[in-house]
């Protein structure tokens, strides 16, 4: 015969076992990863995101630049920086709100700390004063400096005269836009 002790003991012991099975990929699963906590702490998540976007910049009272963008994304980490994914298109005017030059581009981001805005793939620039229209694939715009750059190849169109040349370079109001190490000038006939 069994002491009765000793079964008492058993079934407590047959009814802890299992339970504790259950609980032990639970508390294995519960340990912290440094490796994955760092990298959740470094991805880029964004702190916004805004559709249909119409800003306006100012410089003593009168506004100087409209932009707009289909969509607009603001990052604070690893850097603060805002991202057109969809494109983006900058009209200058001048004071009297004329416009004086037009870009778009079919992807952007703006590195907010330095005011610095870059646009890439597509990028086109409509002179409005000399009728140029200007194709490049990424320009830079330096709002500290008071310039717009690229270091690419650009195509300027006027009418029947093709320029050709190795970067373009313009203050913000476009009062004095130049192709740098131009190449060649074609002018075509329509006979």
């Amino acid at each position: 015969m069994r002491h009765p002790q000793t079964f008492k003991a058993r079934k407590h012991a047959h009814g802890v076992l299992p339970c504790f099975l259950l609980l032990l990929p639970l508390l294995a699963a519960c340990r912290n990863d440094m490796e994955k906590i760092q990298f959740f702490e470094q991805k880029e998540l964004p702190q916004q995101t805004l559709d249909s976007v119409c800003m306006f910049r100012s410089q003593e009272g009168t506004v100087d630049v409209i932009m707009t963008a289909p969509s607009v994304v603001i990052y604070d980490t690893p850097q603060k920086k805002t991202v057109y994914p969809k494109g983006v298109s900058m009209r200058i005017v001048d004071k009297r709100n004329q416009p004086v030059a037009s870009i778009r581009a079919d992807h952007a981001y703006s590195l907010d700390e330095k005011k610095i805005i870059e646009a890439r793939k597509n990028v086109v620039i409509i002179d409005y004063r000399s009728g140029d229209t200007s194709y490049l694939e990424s320009l830079v715009w330096n709002s500290v400096d008071h310039r717009i750059y690229s270091m690419d190849p650009v195509k300027s169109v006027n009418g029947e005269r093709v320029t050709i040349g190795d970067g373009f370079e313009s203050d913000e109001e476009f009062k004095q836009p130049l192709i740098l190490h131009q190449r060649g000038t074609l002018t075509f006939d329509d006979e």
